[in-house]
C-alpha cells in the first residue's frame, strides 16, 4: 500500500488538540486583561494629573482654595507629571523584583495557583488605588505608593506563569510563529485597555479603573477552574524541543552517542543506553542566570523595554499634550503602536521559525526601528500620518519586544543545560522580563526629566540610543546563528 503523505500544514495543525486551544486562548486572555487594566493607568493620566492639583479655570478665589485643600497633593500639572513618572518607576522597578521571586516560586508551586492569586490580587489593588480613593475622595501621596509597588509584586506572578505554560503545551515547531502570536496579549491588552478607559472616561477616571479591575478579577476566577497547565494532567506527555539537547550558542555537530527518540511528536532525549529522563527538577536561580544567552538577551531586553514602555506609558500623554489632542481620542490614536507590535510579531516570528534562527531577524527589525523612531520624531500633526508611523515604529519595536519576551525566553528555557529539568521556563522568563523591567523603570524616570529639562526631541533621541543598545548587546549571538547559516548552507551544497 503506497503511503499518503500529509501536507506540512495539516502536519503541524495535527499536533494539537483542543486542550491545547484552551491553554492558548486562557493564557492569551489572562494577559489581555491584565494589561488592559494596566494601560488604564496610562490612559487617564490627564484627568488624574487635573484632579491632584487646583483648578486654575475658576475664577473664585475660595473655590479655587477648597479644591486645593480637597485634594491637597501638588501646587502644579508638572508636580504632579513628575510624581506620575515616579509612580511607573516605582511600579516597574517592584515588577522587577518580583519576577525574580516570581519565576521561581511558578517552577517550584502550581502555576494555576499563582497566577490566579496574581491576577485576583492584582485586581484589588487597582480598584483601590484608582476607584476607591476617588470615591471616598482621599488623596494621599504614600498610599498610592504603596499600592503600586504591592501591584507590581503581584501582577509580577503572572508572565512567568504564561509563558511557562505556553512552554509545556508548545514545542519549538513552529513556536516562533505560536509564540509571536500569541505575544500579540500584551497589545491586544494595550487596544481593550485604550477603548474601555475612553469610552467610561466622560464619567471619571475612577470608571476606567472599576471596569478594568473587575474584568480582570472574573479572568483570574476563570483560569483558576479552567487552566491546565501541562498536557500531564490530562495523561499526555510534555513536549520537549527536538533540539533541546543543543547548546544555543553553539553551532557544533550533535554529541556523539545522542539519540532523539520520537514517539507521537514528543521527544525524548537517549545517551547511550541510559533510559529516557523523565522527571523534572528546578534548577537554582543563579544557575538560570548563567545559563548561554539568557544574560545578553536580558540586557538587550532592558534597553528594549524601557522605550517599549516608554510608549506604553506616556504615549497618549505626550499625544494630548504636544499635539493638544483631546484625551480620548490621544487614548485610540495610540492603539496603532500596538497594532504594529501585534503584526512585527507574529511575521517576524514565522521568518525566524523558516530561517531557524532569532537573532537576525532581531538585529534587522532593530536597525530598521532607530529609523522608525527618527521618522516618528518628525511627525506632523495630523492623526492619519502619525497613526501610520505609531504603527511603523510599533511593528519593529514591538515585534522583537513580544518575541524575546516569549519565543526566546521558551528557547532559552529549553537548551543543554537544562536537559532533564523542564522546571525553569518560569525562572528563565522571570530573569529575562526582570531584567527588561529594571531598564524600563530607570527609564520611566529619566523619560520625565529629559523631557522636562530638554523637550520630546531628546527624548527620542534617548530611545534611538537604547535601541543601538540593545543589537550591540545581541551581536555575539547574532554573529553565532549566522555562522551557523552558512555553516548548514555549505553542508547542504557538498551533499548535492
Amino acid at each position: 500500500v503506497t503511503p499518503v503523505m500529509s501536507s506540512p500544514c495539516c502536519g503541524f495543525l495535527a499536533q494539537y488538540t483542543h486542550h491545547h486551544l484552551v491553554a492558548f486562548l486562557l493564557t492569551f486572555f489572562s494577559y489581555v486583561l491584565l494589561h488592559a487594566s494596566r494601560k488604564t493607568f496610562s490612559n487617564v493620566k490627564v484627568s488624574i494629573s487635573a484632579q491632584w492639583t487646583p483648578s486654575v479655570q475658576n475664577a473664585s478665589v475660595e473655590l479655587l482654595t477648597s479644591t486645593w485643600e480637597e485634594n491637597n497633593l501638588f501646587a502644579d500639572s508638572d508636580g504632579a507629571t513628575l510624581f506620575l513618572g515616579v509612580l511607573d518607576t516605582i511600579f516597574l522597578f517592584s515588577y522587577a523584583v518580583g519576577l525574580y521571586m516570581s519565576g521561581v516560586i511558578g517552577d517550584r508551586m502550581n502555576l494555576r495557583y499563582v497566577l490566579s492569586f496574581g491576577l485576583c490580587g492584582s485586581a484589588i489593588v487597582e480598584f483601590v488605588f484608582g476607584t476607591l480613593t476617588e470615591w471616598l475622595q482621599f488623596y494621599n501621596i504614600y498610599l498610592y505608593c504603596g499600592l503600586w509597588v504591592l501591584n507590581g509584586l503581584l501582577q509580577s506572578a503572572v508572565w512567568p506563569c504564561v509563558v511557562a505554560v505556553m512552554g509545556n503545551w508548545f514545542g519549538k515547531s513552529g513556536r516562533g510563529f505560536v509564540f509571536g502570536l500569541w505575544s500579540a496579549c500584551a497589545s491586544v491588552g494595550n487596544i481593550l485597555g485604550a477603548f474601555l478607559a475612553s469610552s467610561v472616561l466622560k464619567y471619571g477616571y475612577e470608571y476606567a479603573f472599576l471596569v478594568t479591575s473587575v474584568l480582570q478579577f472574573a479572568g483570574g476566577v476563570v483560569v483558576f477552574f479552567g487552566l491546565l497547565t501541562s498536557p500531564k494532567e490530562v495523561g499526555e506527555p510534555v513536549e520537549k524541543d527536538a533540539d533541546s539537547h543543543r547548546p544555543l550558542m553553539s553551532d557544533e555537530e550533535d554529541e556523539e552517542g545522542s539519540e532523539e527518540v520520537c514517539d507521537g511528536g514528543y521527544y525524548t532525549i537517549r545517551q547511550g543506553d541510559e533510559e529516557p529522563r523523565e522527571t523534572p527538577k528546578a534548577i537554582g536561580f543563579c544557575q538560570a542566570f548563567c545559563l548561554p544567552g539568557v544574560l545578553p538577551y536580558s540586557l538587550a531586553y532592558a534597553c528594549l523595554k524601557l522605550v517599549n514602555y516608554s510608549f506604553f506609558f506616556w504615549l497618549p500623554f505626550y499625544l494630548s499634550r504636544n499635539f493638544g489632542w483631546k484625551e480620548a481620542q490621544a487614548d485610540r490614536l495610540s492603539v496603532w503602536y500596538d497594532v504594529g507590535g501585534i503584526i512585527g510579531g507574529t511575521i517576524q516570528g514565522l521568518i525566524s521559525d523558516f530561517m531557524g534562527k532569532r537573532a537576525p531577524v532581531l538585529a534587522v527589525s532593530l536597525l530598521l526601528a532607530m529609523g522608525a523612531l527618527v521618522g516618528y520624531s518628525h511627525s506632523p500633526p495630523d492623526q492619519v500620518v502619525n497613526a501610520a508611523l505609531l504603527a511603523t515604529t510599533g511593528f519593529f519595536i514591538g515585534g522583537p519586544s513580544n518575541m524575546i519576551s516569549s519565543a526566546i525566553s521558551a528557547d532559552l528555557g529549553r537548551q543543554e543545560a537544562l536537559r532533564g529539568s523542564q522546571e525553569a521556563l518560569a525562572t528563565v522568563t522571570g530573569i529575562v522580563d526582570g531584567t527588561g523591567s529594571i531598564g524600563a523603570a530607570a527609564g520611566q524616570y529619566l523619560v520625565s526629566v529629559i523631557e522636562s529639562k530638554l523637550g520630546w526631541m531628546f527624548v527620542f533621541y534617548f530611545f534611538i540610543v537604547m535601541t543601538g543598545c540593545s543589537i550591540v548587546f545581541i551581536l555575539p549571538l547574532i554573529v553565532t546563528e549566522i555562522r551557523a547559516m552558512w555553516r548548514e548552507r555549505r553542508a547542504r551544497a557538498q551533499e548535492l
